[in-house]
């Protein structure tokens, strides 16, 4: 299977980025950006690969399994993604939105088709992960052996299937750090591992300590939603001090990818906005690794 493309380049980018207050060119980074597709722009489908290539410096799209009416277990739609990708270079890294209106992984049949669809799409598109998300009523309570088995049971039978197709489920909860290693160490597979999330964790986690859970979670960490709203991540009033929540995953270390999922309000602030979150990671994160 052919593997898109998953490094951009910078000189086209900068050029096509030309007209906007951003045009000094971003420096050639060994870090690997992406944005979630429902995030990017206001307008759906294949487009978003071109509109990505505005953006320096950003390399993938993490897909939405179901999308505005379409649904990439639909192996023509997919095949379209597939196509637009790599015509416009751009990397698949990951897909999410695994579960269809009113699913939760707790309708065990319904539930395994939808991971099964995924695995397969993911495969297809050369997508290396797939987000789970697990929030509230469809995320197992950690304290209660009947909540969490049959998440355990079922991940643990996908499991191999994900790993044939060297793929790996992420799990997105609104556990807290501990929750969460103890939900991947029980599952007991490499091929199930977490799809860390710090503004998440401190929003549905109030008070949680974000450095402490991303050293306890450590290599279990598969993959990092990066977001502050509609606002920059170097905000001072950002719900996650990312400074510090950078240095914490240079520790461990983290290499995945770094995706935006940030809100916008316009295809130019969506531009501009993330333009200056990559120069912001880039920043921290390479004086990090330099210090380390």
């Amino acid at each position: 299977m052919l593997l898109i493309m998953n490094r951009r380049d910078f000189l086209y980018a900068s050029a096509a980025f030309a007209h906007t207050a951003f045009a000094a060119p971003l420096p050639a980074s060994p870090l690997r950006f992406a944005h979630r597709q429902a995030n990017i722009v206001i307008t759906p489908g294949q487009s978003v690969f071109e509109f990505a290539t505005r953006i320096p410096g950003l390399m993938g799209i993490e897909l939405q399994m179901y999308w505005q009416g379409q649904h990439l277990a639909d192996t023509q739609v997919a095949a379209g993604y597939k196509r637009e990708a790599s015509r416009w270079s751009m990397a698949i890294p990951s897909v999410a939105g695994v579960w269809a209106p009113g699913e939760t992984i707790y309708n065990s049949s319904t539930a395994e088709k939808a991971i099964t669809n995924a695995i397969r799409t993911a495969e297809f598109l050369g997508a290396r992960v797939i987000l789970i998300a697990l929030y509230k009523d469809n995320c197992p309570k950690m304290n209660d052996e009947s909540s969490y088995a049959p998440v355990v049971s079922l991940l643990q039978k996908l499991a191999p299937a994900a790993a044939a197709a060297n793929v790996t489920l992420g799990l997105e909860t609104s556990l807290t750090a501990a929750d969460d290693r103890k939900l991947v160490t029980l599952v007991d597979h490499a091929a199930v591992r977490t799809y860390a999330d710090p503004t998440n964790t401190a929003y549905y986690n109030p008070g949680a300590d974000i450095v402490a859970g991303i050293e306890l979670l450590g290599s279990l960490i598969v993959q990092c939603h990066f977001k502050n709203g509609d606002q920059l991540l170097e905000a001072k009033d950002a719900r996650v001090n990312w400074p510090i929540a950078l240095k914490a995953l240079t520790r461990i270390p983290y290499r995945g990818w770094y995706v935006f999922e940030s809100n916008h309000s316009s295809p130019e602030q969506c531009i501009q906005s993330t333009t200056e979150n990559i120069r912001f990671i880039t920043r921290e994160v390479l004086a990090d690794r330099q210090t380390a």
